[in-house]
């Protein structure tokens, strides 16, 4: 039998290390953009032709190649960056591993033109599929300038496997907005179909994130500024009224590298705890800067993961940094008394303006997540439907308007259809659904109580029934939204005054990938120009929220998740329109109210969990019940 083992050529071998390196555009651009900051460059042009899938095209003012360096360094393993095992752990380069070019030259078209300031004339070299097609002397400035043509032309399945134009913009928008944020040093400018996208000259940390994300970040910002001997910390955290139920802008950077690190990011969360409400998440932008040889990047080919030797003392830091910038700026309240039950004490203040009284909406749980504990893998109980469904089937029909002199009827709210009306308060119930409670069911309808504004009870032929209202109100108004997708007839709402929506170049990148499914919910936006939107109208049904902030944690919701399916998007984004929409928690509600909620709930296919697999209700049976008697 002949030997079966035996080596792979370079091309395949680069190509399957391209795999690992080269995700899409937006890893192209990282690689690019690393090597041009270890040349020393202070100005770094891309150019982007249909989000990269035509051309990528980086030009820097770097210290540039020789003839043979820039041939060289289209090789496997090849870099000017290490030379021994031992520079793995005094690095002070963005790259070092040699994969970068040899892999961006083995699925794509490559051009490189560059020269030193000692030579007089540069060098182009053209790759195309790992292959050398040529190399030539030509007149260039001192840089260098790499034009990357038909990304993956050679692996037709990686190619057909990108995604749309706005979402692969979008992708790269979110890597050149972290080259960007931590290499303020460098001026950037990014144009996308001739169209300029970005020009960020020169500054510091606080400028640049204004210049990305926006002026209204400015005075949102808290600094952070402390040094010891194993770690020094720069930055700024945001003030904790600026804090985001999604989209959340939070980087952390460690020497110069963008990194995650769920560890640390608990650390600045903690600081929060008590300041922000539960599920919205504080902005930070964070430098780390630690003696090299601590840390260890050569983990995982994209270096976004890296590990430290002395994590546990530098959490302990950055907690105290950020309580220190938290309390310098008075945003960390000095006394946090339990208000719970208390009783509210009305004073008086002539002059005084009065606050309304805020409600705290229920977000501690997120309706994206999948898998994992809990949630919607987690053990269910099962419920008879019909069983459970027929203790609700009491009539509802209205009785006419009292005479002229009586008392006013309550106001109910209907939904299913998402607006106020006006019901009778003397709708008829079927008492022999609940023989137990016949003695209490003369005109005051079903026995239903709401304890502390957030849950209904209610007794059923199988135990006594909790409803979280919230969720309850969520999964309905889910349910029609979904219904309105599917028949493209969802209902549209004027706004009388139309909100001007100012949004980030990724942003914007991102709503243009969701303008479809934006439209068949309900909503009709106008592009009013430089990344202002007009929101003309919104869903019937979601009266008194803010239409801007709704749209914002849409484009969030849509780029945690860039891979789904389209019908998986449109149901996270019902959801969480739905959520948003829903009755908070601490709302009172009228016993007609609660009713209908509970009759609309068990009406559904799934009543029991939410679309992100969170309970929606509870039964205690009556055994149950009996067992704690005993």
């Amino acid at each position: 039998m002949s030997d079966i083992i035996h080596l792979l050529p370079d091309s395949v071998a680069n190509q399957i290390a391209a795999g690992e390196v080269i995700q899409r555009p937006a890893s192209v651009i990282k690689e690019l953009v690393e090597n041009s900051v270890d040349a020393g460059a202070t100005t770094i042009q891309i150019v982007l032709k249909d989000a990269g899938r035509t051309l990528i095209q980086l030009i820097d003012n770097g210290k540039g190649m020789s003839p043979t360096d820039a041939r060289l360094a289209f090789e496997r393993h090849s870099t000017s960056k290490i030379r021994s095992a031992d520079d793995l752990f005094t690095l002070h380069t963005m790259g070092f591993r040699g994969e970068a070019l040899a892999s961006i030259a083995a699925i794509a078209q490559v051009e490189l033109r560059t020269r030193r300031s000692e030579d007089e004339v540069g060098t182009c070299v053209r790759m195309s599929a790992s292959q050398c097609e040529g190399q030539e002397s030509i007149s260039t400035p001192v840089g260098s300038n790499f034009a990357v043509k038909n990304i993956f032309f050679n692996v037709p399945a990686r190619r057909k496997f990108l995604k749309s134009n706005q979402v692969e913009l979008s992708n790269i928008l979110g890597e050149f907005e972290r080259m960007a944020l931590i290499n303020t040093q460098v001026a950037f400018t990014l144009t996308h179909n001739d169209t300029e996208l970005f020009n960020l000259p020169a500054s510091n940390l606080r400028q640049r994130i204004v210049a990305l994300f926006g002026k209204s970040l400015n005075q949102q910002l808290l600094a952070l500024d402390t040094e010891t001997s194993l770690v020094k910390i720069s930055g700024y955290v945001g003030r904790p009224e600026s804090a985001r139920k999604r989209g959340a802008l939070q980087y952390f950077f460690v020497n110069g590298r963008y990194m995650r690190h769920p560890y640390f990011h608990k650390a600045v969360t903690i600081c929060y705890e008590h300041l922000v409400p539960v599920g919205e998440m504080p902005n930070y932008f964070i430098n780390l800067t630690v003696a090299p040889e601590t840390i260890d990047v050569n983990i995982h080919p994209t270096k976004s993961e890296i590990k430290f030797e002395n994590e546990q003392p530098i959490w302990q830091i950055l907690s105290a940094s950020v309580k220190e910038a938290l309390g310098k700026y008075s945003a960390a309240p000095t006394i946090d008394f339990d208000m719970d039950d208390a009783p509210e004490i009305p004073t008086s203040k002539p002059g005084a303006h009065v606050a309304p009284p805020t409600v705290q909406v229920d977000t501690s749980y997120n309706p994206f997540r999948t898998g994992g504990g809990g949630g919607a893998s987690a053990k269910r109980p099962q419920y008879d439907w019909q069983q459970l469904y027929s203790s609700f089937n009491s009539s509802r029909e209205e009785k006419p308007l009292p005479p002229d002199g009586d008392e006013v009827v309550a106001s109910k709210v209907d939904f299913s259809e998402g607006y106020v009306s006006k019901l009778s308060d003397n709708a008829p119930a079927d008492t022999a659904a609940f023989p137990e409670f016949e003695s209490k069911l003369n005109q005051s309808g079903r026995p239903v109580l709401q304890l502390k504004g957030r849950y209904i009870t209610l007794p059923t032929a199988e135990g006594l029934m909790v409803i979280d209202q919230h969720r309850a109100h969520g999964v309905i108004l889910f349910e029609r939204f979904m219904a309105g997708i599917s028949s493209r007839e969802m209902a549209s709402q004027r706004i009388l005054f139309p909100e001007i929506m100012q949004l980030t170049v990724s942003q914007a990148a991102v709503l243009k990938s969701i303008w479809n499914e934006l439209t068949a919910l309900g909503f009709d936006l106008a592009d009013m120009g430089q990344n202002s939107y007009s929101v003309n109208a919104v869903p019937a049904g979601v009266d008194g929220v803010d239409a801007c902030d709704l749209i914002g944690q849409m484009i969030a919701t849509a780029s945690e998740k860039e891979h789904d399916a389209k019908s998986s998007l449109q149901r996270r984004m019902a959801w969480t329109l739905a959520e948003a929409a829903a009755v908070p928690v601490g709302q009172t509600l009228s016993k007609e109210e609660m009713s209908a909620m509970a009759d609309d709930l068990l009406s559904l296919k799934t009543p029991a969990y939410t679309p992100a697999g969170k309970t929606v209700f509870v039964v205690i049976s009556y055994d149950e019940l009996q067992k704690r008697f005993n």
